[in-house]
């Protein structure tokens, strides 16, 4: 057995929450001032509930594309670790455009294409591990009811 098994693991958090956390630093004035002026919709939870959940998330984001590379390499492997990184990318770029732009229109469609690069991924991470697949379960739950509230948000503004 290897001797430094948990490394992945702790990369893999540590790295996602970066991306989370930077996300978090680069919205941090676009989320006041959102905050402060814009309506929200119906069962729009107070602001401290999302850094607990999305620090929640990411954790488990992380630990399960831990467990896809530390899976045989293989393209199952790779495709999955792809996806992952793509919607990644989608996620940290969500922030600035839905916060920081306020375009909540076209924050709303980037979203729909997170949702379904989610989806794509837990299939992806189903075929090389089904509980790195199950840990995502949460993220497509939340980010669908982000997408409720995005709608909801661009309705009423």
């Amino acid at each position: 057995m290897e001797k430094h098994m948990w490394k992945p693991y702790l990369i893999g958090i540590v790295f996602t929450e970066a991306v989370g956390g930077l996300s978090g630093w680069l919205t941090r004035d676009g989320t006041k001032a959102y905050m402060a002026t814009v309506e929200q919709p119906p069962l729009s939870p107070p602001g401290i509930v999302f850094p607990i959940v999305w620090a929640v998330l990411f954790a488990l984001m992380g630990f399960g594309a831990a467990r896809i590379y530390s899976a045989q390499a293989s393209r199952a492997r790779t495709h999955g670790l792809l996806l992952f990184l793509v919607q990644l990318a989608f996620n940290f770029f969500w922030s600035i455009i839905f916060f920081n732009l306020q375009n909540f229109g076209f924050a709303l469609i980037w979203l729909i294409i997170l949702w379904l690069l989610i989806l794509w991924m837990i299939f992806s991470f189903r075929k090389v591990d089904s509980l790195a697949a199950w840990l995502q379960i949460p993220y497509l739950l939340w980010v669908t009811f982000a997408a409720y509230l995005n709608f909801g948000v661009w309705i009423l503004n």
